[in-house]
Formats: structure tokens, C-alpha cells, sequence
């Protein structure tokens, strides 16, 4: 699963959205959605100030028994 997210120049995410879905029925993706905005990041920085930036982030499940 992927999330793709814009890290704002406080580092927070935003603009969070599913790029490549693992389940749209039974809640992955909105789980995927609401771990991601609750990370906080280093910003991308440009000239030495801080910057919003682009990332991906992937997600991998497993099952555990």
C-alpha cells in the first residue's frame, strides 16, 4: 500500500491520499490515512528554510496468527 502526503514546512502531513490501495472495503486505507497524519517529519528545506515537500510512504500489513 502506498500513501502519498505533502509535509508542510512545519511537518505536518497534508493533503494525505491512497495512491495504491490494499483495501478499500474493510478500513486499511483509512487506517493507512490516519497513522500518516499523526506523524510529524522533518521538513525538506531549500536555501535553508523550511519547505513543503512531496513524499510516499509504503505501507506493508502481515498477518500475524
Amino acid at each position: 500500500m502506498r500513501v502519498e502526503a505533502v509535509v508542510k514546512s512545519d511537518g505536518t502531513p497534508d493533503e494525505i491520499n491512497v495512491t495504491r490501495s490494499l483495501d478499500r472495503y474493510f478500513g486499511l486505507d483509512n487506517e493507512a490515512r490516519t497513522a500518516a497524519a499523526k506523524w510529524r517529519f522533518e521538513p525538506g528545506r531549500k536555501d535553508g528554510k523550511p519547505v513543503a515537500v512531496r513524499i510516499w510512504i509504503d505501507f506493508e500489513f502481515k498477518l500475524t496468527p
